[in-house]
């Protein structure tokens, strides 16, 4: 049986995929640009309502992210040194004020981090590493001004010079000046590579050597301040040539000198982003070497959806999705180049993702290689007069679960609510036919076991229905159900109708053990009535 017509069959498996297919955890991201305002903003502002107008703009966009199951937003903090926030360091980019070196009269990068996280998102900082602009513009020329032998002259075009020990240093201090300031979850870097104009004159070992060396130290000013910081980066797509498929003399190791998958192995990096704007044999053979050689951490690859364009290559809907279920088969996620073809929903990618693929809200995976302790579960949870309440504790956020049946079961994705809530309190319909659980995160992803809540019902619950053996009376708020009494498993698994004549359900047929009995009403509605124990002697 050939490769391919193995692949084959997995891209006609993926067709047949279901909901209940969907992870519970897994990285759903977006790349969110600011140069030229391609993303976002639209419109300028340095004052009054134009900041306003600019903020709701940003809210709207990260509102339809979420509501598309998209749960890490990588916004592009620094441009071309040129920066969306207050910086020692650099001046603020003109895609916010419309003049470059002018502030917008707010802290952009603070307001995004601030509305990514109201919404259960993670926000990670996208820095553009070695390209600082246009030669004569203003981030390149503060360089020039300040490192005069750093920045290296291509075309029209500045480039910090990576074969400079100062180029790591200055890119660590930028790393470091927003990690200490903002609460940000992760550090994307971008184009941590040779340029591909690049005339490359030290061996291919020597140079991956000083790209090397960029990542290294930025990665040393970062962790040491906030150890759950997730570093990452965006390699070129393909990894390298594999065995049977050439990369067509475009890959991260040889071309640009970029060893990301050595960078995982020594701890450099937690994720990968991988560029893999490719289809068909250019992108499953690459994804899945990608994912062989993660050593257990984040790949997500980033899915070129703007080739739907038909001002680009007009690719099919189905180019994109088919990728987006075999990265899903690989224990891989997905990431969005860029978020206006998202948001504006091209050919329908939008749509599918939540209506079908993305349905079911997911939490990030787990750092598990920095941290595997498990914070205390939620305590003083209540659910009533339409409040779903529990005291909270600093430094962790808060995963609602939801279910008709109890306990709720977290392991299944349709149960998830809400992630990554802050507060401690949440409005919940005024029904009792559902049940809540509630665990607690802690920033390197690690959860709690559940804490489930309890209701009016619960509280009958607790009591156990007296039974001879034969027959099992039921209590008077039991009678009230509005259905047939189903025997349950312990975990309300349905098991089979029970015949009740009057007050008494019959239950010589049930073998010893421990259930629930469960009303079942013509809407498919389950309400536990209580528990029983059979121990016949």
């Amino acid at each position: 049986m050939t490769k391919k017509f193995i692949l084959s069959l997995l891209l006609l498996a993926t067709s047949f995929l279901s909901l209940s297919a969907q992870p519970k955890r897994e990285v759903r991201a977006v790349w969110l640009t600011t140069i030229g305002g391609l993303d976002w903003p639209h419109n300028y502002a340095r004052q009054g309502l134009a900041i306003e107008k600019q903020q709701q703009e940003l809210r709207t966009i990260l509102d339809k992210l979420q509501k598309a199951g998209v749960n890490t937003v990588l916004l592009q903090a620094r441009i071309r040194g040129t920066v969306i926030y207050p910086s020692d360091k650099e001046p603020w980019d003109g895609c916010l004020s419309g003049l470059p070196g002018t502030a917008p009269g707010y802290d952009a990068l603070g307001f995004a981090i601030e509305e990514c996280h109201k919404r259960g998102m993670e926000l990670h900082a996208w820095v553009v590493t070695i390209p600082v602009g246009k030669w004569n513009g203003l981030g390149c020329k503060r360089l020039r001004q300040r490192f005069p032998h750093l920045i290296v002259k291509i075309g029209e075009d500045g480039y910090m010079n990576p074969e400079k020990p100062q180029t790591a240093d200055y890119l660590a201090e930028i790393c470091r000046e927003i990690t200490e300031r903002y609460d940000i979850d992760g550090i994307h870097l971008d184009y941590i590579r040779y340029p591909e104009t690049w005339k490359i004159k030290v061996s291919s070992d020597q140079g991956r050597a000083y790209i090397t060396s960029i990542v290294a130290k930025i990665h040393d000013a970062v962790k040491p301040v906030k150890p759950w910081i997730k570093m990452s980066c965006s390699p070129i797509g393909k990894a390298d040539d594999l065995t049977r498929y050439w990369s067509h003399g475009w890959n991260a190791r040889k071309t640009v000198l970029q060893d990301a998958q050595q960078w995982l192995k020594d701890g450099l990096m937690d994720a990968l982003f991988p560029m893999m704007y490719f289809k068909d044999n250019n992108f499953y053979p690459f994804a899945i070497d990608w994912k062989e050689q993660s050593e257990g951490k984040i790949v997500v690859p980033g899915l070129g959806i703007y080739f739907m364009s038909p001002r680009e290559k007009n690719w099919d809907l189905g180019d994109i999705t088919r990728e987006m279920h075999v990265a899903r088969q690989y224990g891989m996620g997905h990431a969005y180049f860029r978020s206006r073809f998202f948001t504006d929903n091209l050919k329908g990618i939008y749509d599918i993702a939540a209506e079908d693929i993305d349905k079911n809200p997911a939490l990030v995976p787990a750092m598990t290689w920095a941290e595997t302790d498990k914070p205390q579960a939620p305590t003083l949870l209540s659910a009533q007069n339409g409040r779903l309440e529990w005291l909270t504790r600093q430094g962790l956020t808060y995963n609602i679960y939801s279910s008709k049946t109890w306990p709720v079961d977290i392991s299944r994705s349709e149960n998830l609510m809400l992630s990554r809530q802050e507060i401690g309190n949440l409005a919940i319909p005024d029904d009792d036919s559902r049940y809540y659980a509630v665990t607690a995160m802690d920033r390197f992803g690690n959860e709690s076991s559940p804490t489930q809540s309890q209701n009016k019902e619960k509280a009958a619950e607790s009591k156990l229905i007296p039974n001879d053996g034969t027959q099992a009376r039921l209590p008077e708020w039991a009678l009230r159900n509005d259905g047939i009494i189903m025997l349950a498993g312990i975990t309300g698994n349905l098991l089979r109708k029970l015949q009740q004549k009057g007050d008494a359900v019959d239950i010589k047929s049930v073998p010893n053990g421990f259930y629930q009995l469960r009303s079942l009403n013509r809407t498919g509605i389950s309400h536990c009535l209580g528990y029983l124990m059979i121990k016949r002697f």
